[in-house]
Parts: structure tokens; C-alpha cells; sequence
């Protein structure tokens, strides 16, 4: 019996075509085959705000070579991605090919594996309609949004700007960090420790306070004041608290929290995490990358203790589930290798993105690391230090696996030690004399919270529930595409236009940048999805106050002047300062002076601080993805430089 397998990647149908036998062929839709055409809105909002979908521009061959694949199988089977996004697709192959709505024509798995695509292959199903409803709602909820508010944008801002149901809110978000950092009032405080000599060794006590509980040091002549009164007096052990602590293991990953550690710990921006990660699962080496779940099969659970008790033994294994975060779609695993036994050859990113997956895997069902935690309680003149110190009684997951951390400003004085430092203390006894070798006080001033990293943008965005595991990447890459943010190193930093747009929206369209009223559409998606609500009454619930309030404040916004950077270039054909522009490609130097003068040259953007090779200045560049890098003016990329230096990581001023 011919049958026919339609997916919509090459590879993922290179893949699949290993496991299924000669009746089978196999084919790829190369993603969305019908899309809204991008010439107009193509969304009828007088007749139930039904969508105009048209072949996209280099699909008709594809279209094409499906029907006459389809023509002569007994059977085809729609195997796209398991989210709404493959139901949509699957759901247009099955228009252009007049499959009957009732038939059961669609296949999904978690995992590209022989055993999860034969298990799929003998339990079709119908299309999901609802879940193409809630696909077909985000498609026309954003276009409304996007062709409406777009040209307005245009003609009060700029050409080219654009506005977005989700991507305003994230823009929104960096821009009210930027705000936070801007007024930010620094203030002084002090960290005072004695370093002290317990006989066998110099151990260091952070101050506390008194007798009466916790002081805050924040004025010199407090810190001079508590100084004088201590200095060289006696220390005495007065407090001995020994205890258990147990710390557990993080759970396997959410799209969220891979993209997270994928830039904590290899580098990775969300967008090259989730492309590598679709590599990885096309190639059947991972589950689906794009979920909100923490939840794993019970396969998985075998195949995880199988390697842990063979590897570490039984002590390091422990079953656990995890509870799922509210609002979360919880419609697949977590992500998770496939098997263990990648025996194959993986490119560089594949292999770090691969590894970092399997281990965090691994050590969601191992055992908790247990510390032996020890704080020693030392009163000198009634005021009070603490010795911290622990010991790792256990290592459990923490032998294979410790979650990275996010930077955090220096906004209080951190009197806590480090989660996983291990600090062995010696022996103490209460009423036990310290001396003291050294008494000092250290002036540190608070910090403003630090810019957003694409990681840390995610994690508020799925906090504040804006946007969905699929959505994540795709927003980031459109306000960085529409200059709307720039990176300073990791960090995401709003453009003036990038404030100007938010301003607007803020001021005329409150509900676009509100991440409630936003968070709340997305979980009226969720709703339609489970066929709870109907998206048509949901679309113009949204609609029709959306609309009222844009005919209202259009012809009331006054046009935006944005003030262009003047350089200190001057222009060899008019004479004129050059100014900085933006770009698609960037930012250049252009005459002021256009349409008379059209005159442009490339533009160098340098950094503040000198080449540590040679003292020239040092460029900052960027690759096709717009990855910054930094070379010197003098390194002419040849072996005959005047210098070599280039380097990914923006390098530092000397210290004095």
C-alpha cells in the first residue's frame, strides 16, 4: 500500500524516511506553503474577519510535486511540528490536496525516533480545528495590529517603523529597564570583616551587628564609630549553629530555561539556541524544542535511571516530577534527548547544545546535594560577626550538573554566601578567644539593575506571561531587525527611536503595551486552542475598541522630529557635517544636505578605550547576524598589520 509522508523540513524528512519502509515516501512542505499575502491586510473584518490566504512566492512548485506525489497513494499522512503552528500547516496541505475534514490524516510525535514515528503512523487523528483556530487568531490578531497601527507609525515617526501585539510589549519592557537605570539614585554602604586568627588558621567574619538584631551600614563616621570601639578587643564565640541543607536539582528544560542557559553557559542568543536546537531534532537527537513543559514520559524516566545507576550508582537516583508553572500549555515533554547513545558525529554547536540538554536531563532525577552548613556567632564589645562555612555531605546532581546564574546589580549588601561555595571551617567552641590580625571596612555604592540579555528578556516575558515558547526568538530578532534596540555586549539597550515608538503607543495605545491586557490575549488563545472559546467573538472583542480608539487619536498625534547625530566629518563634496544614519544594513554617514548632496561613506563606531596591543582605536564591528566584535584601526586583516587584535569580548580599560 503507497502511502505518503508530508513534513516540513528536509531534513526532518530525511530523517523520518529512515525509519518507515519502501511504501512510504517521504516529502517536505519547506514550512507554510498559503500565507496572508504581505501586500494588504487580506483579513475580511465585516464577514466574521475571515483570512485571504494566497500560495506564497516559491511554493507553487512545491504545491505542484505534493499533488502529483499524493495522486496516486492509498494514504497520506501530515507529519508537522506538534504545536499549533504545524496544525496550521498541516491544515493547508490538507485544503490544497481536498482531503475530507473527518479523515485521519495527521500524525505527530514528540521525538524523531523509529519507535515514537511507528507509533504515530498507527494512530492518526483528524486535524485539530481548534487548534488551528488559535494559530488562524494570532496570525490575524497580529496583522490587525501591525497593518493598522504600522502606518500611522510611519507617518508620525519614521518609514520603515513598525508596531507589533507582542513585540511592543517586549520594547515596552526594555525601555521601562532603561527608565529604571536612568533615575537610579546610588547610595554609599559599607562591608566591614575581620579577618581572625583562630589559633590553627585566619578565617574571615563578615559584620553583622548587635546584640539587637541587624545593622545596616551606610555612613562613614557609623562605620568610623563601631571601628574605634572594637578594634583589637576580644572576640568570643558565643553561637555554634551547625545544619542540614538540601539543595535540588533544576528540571529539564522549557524553551524558556534552554534558552536561558544556553546563554548562561555557551554563549548562545535565543535565536541561534532554538536553530541549533531544530537541527537536534530533526536529526532525532532531541524532543520538541518548543514547549512549556517540565513533564517527562515514562520512558524517558527509564532511560534516565538506567544511565545513572549504571554511571554513578542507585544513591544518585531519585524519581521526580515537577510541577507545571501556571498558565503553561504543558502540551509536550520537556526538551530531552531522544537516547543516549549519539554515536554520530555533531557539529561543535550541535554537540555543546546536545551535551547541555543530556545533563540537565540526567540530573532532574538524580538525588539532592546535601551541605553540612556551619555559622559561627563571634560577639566583640556586644556587636556581633558571622563565620560562614559549608561542606558538601553529598554531591548528588551537583556531580554532574550546576545551573548557571544570571549577573545581578549590587543594589543591598549581600550578606549570604554563594549557593554552591564550599568553605571549610575549623573546629570552634563557645567561649573560644579570636584574634583579631586584621579589622577593615570596604565603601561600595549601590547599583542601577542591569540591562536586559536577550536570556533574562525571556525569562520576564514568560513570567509576566507575554508570548509563548514559539514566540520568544522571533519578537527579539524583530525590534533588533526594526532598530528599536541595540546590543552593548550581551546587553539589550533601547534606540532613541526604539523610545520614541514607545512613547507613542504608551501615550494613544495603552492596551497594545499593557503586559496584562497583552498576557490575558494570550490566554484567550489558549482558550480557543481547547475549543473554550469561540476566536471569531474573540477577535472582535478585540477589534472594535481597537479600531475606535485609532480613528480617534490618529489625526490628534503630532509628527516626531528625531534628532539626527551630527559627526565631527565633514562631507569632501558639500562641505557639510555628515550625520549618522541607520540602516538595513547598519549604521552609515550621510550627507545632510540629501536630496541636493547624496553623498554616504561607511561609519566606524569606536569604544573608549584604547587597543591593549598597540593604543589605536578600537572598532566595533559586526558579523551577518549582527554579532559585535571588536579589532583594532590598524589591523588591516594581512599578514603585513600593523596590528593582529580582534577579539568577541569588548576589552577593558586598565585599571589604576
Amino acid at each position: 500500500m503507497a502511502k505518503l509522508v508530508i513534513v516540513e523540513s528536509p531534513s526532518k524528512a530525511k530523517t523520518i524516511k529512515k525509519y518507515l519502509g519502501g511504501d512510504y515516501e517521504v516529502i517536505a512542505s519547506q514550512g507554510h506553503i498559503r500565507d496572508l499575502p504581505s501586500s494588504k491586510l487580506a483579513v475580511d473584518v465585516e464577514n466574521d474577519f475571515k483570512p485571504e490566504y494566497k500560495t506564497m512566492k516559491g511554493k507553487a512548485n512545491i504545491i505542484k510535486e505534493i499533488k502529483n506525489l499524493a495522486k496516486d497513494k492509498e494514504i497520506v499522512y501530515l507529519a508537522t511540528d506538534p504545536d499549533r503552528e504545524g496544525e496550521a500547516i498541516a491544515w493547508h496541505i490538507k485544503n490544497v490536496l481536498d482531503i475530507k475534514d473527518n479523515e485521519k490524516c495527521r500524525i505527530e510525535f514528540n521525538e524523531i525516533t523509529k519507535n515514537a514515528v511507528k507509533k504515530a503512523v498507527e494512530k492518526p487523528r483528524e486535524i485539530n480545528q481548534a487548534l488551528v483556530d488559535a494559530q488562524q487568531a494570532r496570525r490575524i490578531l497580529d496583522r490587525i495590529v501591525g497593518y493598522k497601527l504600522s502606518p500611522l507609525l510611519w507617518k508620525k515617526v519614521k518609514k520603515g517603523t513598525s508596531a507589533g501585539r507582542v513585540q511592543s510589549v517586549a520594547l515596552k519592557i526594555i525601555v521601562d529597564r532603561e527608565k529604571e537605570i536612568r533615575e537610579f539614585k546610588p547610595e554609599d554602604y559599607y562591608i566591614m570583616y575581620a579577618k581572625l586568627d583562630t589559633g590553627k588558621e585566619i578565617v574571615l567574619a563578615k559584620f553583622y551587628g548587635d546584640i539587637n538584631g541587624k545593622i545596616e551600614l551606610k555612613e562613614e563616621k557609623q562605620v568610623n564609630t563601631i571601628l574605634n570601639k572594637i578594634d583589637n578587643k576580644k572576640y568570643e564565640v558565643v553561637d555554634i549553629k551547625k545544619s542540614e541543607r538540601r539543595k535540588n536539582p533544576p528540571a529539564p528544560f522549557t524553551t524558556s530555561s534552554l534558552q536561558q542557559e544556553a546563554s548562561r553557559k555557551l554563549g548562545f542568543g535565543v535565536k541561534k539556541t532554538m536553530m541549533v536546537a531544530q537541527k537536534l531534532y530533526e536529526a532525532g537527537f532531541i524532543t520538541y524544542m518548543r514547549t512549556d513543559s517540565t513533564r517527562l514520559s515514562d520512558d524517558a524516566k527509564k532511560m534516565a535511571k538506567e544511565y545513572i545507576t549504571t554511571n554513578f550508582g542507585e544513591k544518585y537516583y531519585l524519581n521526580r516530577e515537577f510541577k507545571a508553572k501556571e498558565n503553561a500549555q504543558d502540551a509536550h515533554e520537556a526538551i530531552r534527548p531522544s537516547h543516549l547513545d549519539v554515536s554520530v558525529d555533531l557539529g561543535r554547536d550541535e554537540e555543546k547544545l546536545y551535551n547541555l540538554i543530556l545533563n540537565r536531563f540526567l540530573a532532574s532525577q538524580m538525588s539532592v546535594a546535601i551541605y553540612d552548613t556551619t555559622r559561627i556567632k563571634v560577639n566583640v564589645e556586644d556587636y556581633i560577626f558571622h563565620i560562614n562555612g559549608s561542606t558538601i555531605k553529598f554531591d548528588g546532581y551537583m556531580k554532574l550538573y550546576i545551573e548557571g546564574k544570571d549577573d545581578k546589580a549590587k543594589t543591598k549588601v549581600d550578606t549570604e554566601e554563594d549557593d554552591d561555595e564550599v568553605k571549610i571551617l575549623p573546629e570552634f567552641t563557645i567561649g573560644q578567644i579570636l584574634k583579631q590580625k586584621e579589622l577593615k571596612a570596604d565603601k561600595k555604592t549601590t547599583e542601577p539593575p542591569a540591562r536586559y540579555t536577550e536570556a533574562s528578556l525571556v525569562k520576564v516575558m514568560e513570567e509576566k506571561g507575554v508570548g509563548r515558547p514559539s514566540t520568544y526568538a522571533p519578537t527579539i530578532s524583530t525590534i533588533e531587525d526594526r532598530f528599536y534596540i541595540e546590543k552593548e555586549g550581551r546587553y539589550l539597550k533601547p534606540t532613541e527611536l526604539g523610545e520614541v515608538v514607545n512613547k507613542l503607543l504608551e501615550d494613544n495605545f495603552k492596551d497594545i503595551v499593557d503586559v496584562k491586557f497583552t498576557a490575558d490575549m494570550e490566554n484567550q488563545l489558549d482558550q480557543v486552542a481547547e475549543s473554550k472559546q469561540n476566536y471569531v467573538e474573540m477577535l472582535r472583542e478585540f477589534y472594535e475598541p481597537f479600531i475606535k480608539n485609532l480613528n480617534e487619536v490618529q489625526d490628534k498625534i503630532e509628527k516626531v522630529k528625531i534628532a539626527e547625530q551630527e559627526t565631527d566629518v565633514i562631507c569632501e563634496k558639500c562641505g557639510r557635517n555628515m550625520v549618522i544614519k541607520q540602516g538595513r544594513f547598519g549604521k552609515f554617514l550621510a550627507c545632510p544636505g540629501y536630496p541636493e548632496c547624496s553623498n554616504i561613506k561607511s561609519y566606524n563606531e569606536t569604544i573608549d578605550v584604547p587597543c591593549p596591543d598597540c593604543g589605536g582605536k578600537v572598532l566595533i564591528k559586526h558579523t551577518k547576524t549582527r554579532r559585535p566584535f571588536y579589532v583594532c584601526e590598524n589591523n588591516t586583516n594581512s599578514e603585513d598589520s600593523k596590528c593582529h587584535y580582534i577579539s568577541w569580548t569588548k576589552p577593558q580599560s586598565k585599571k589604576k
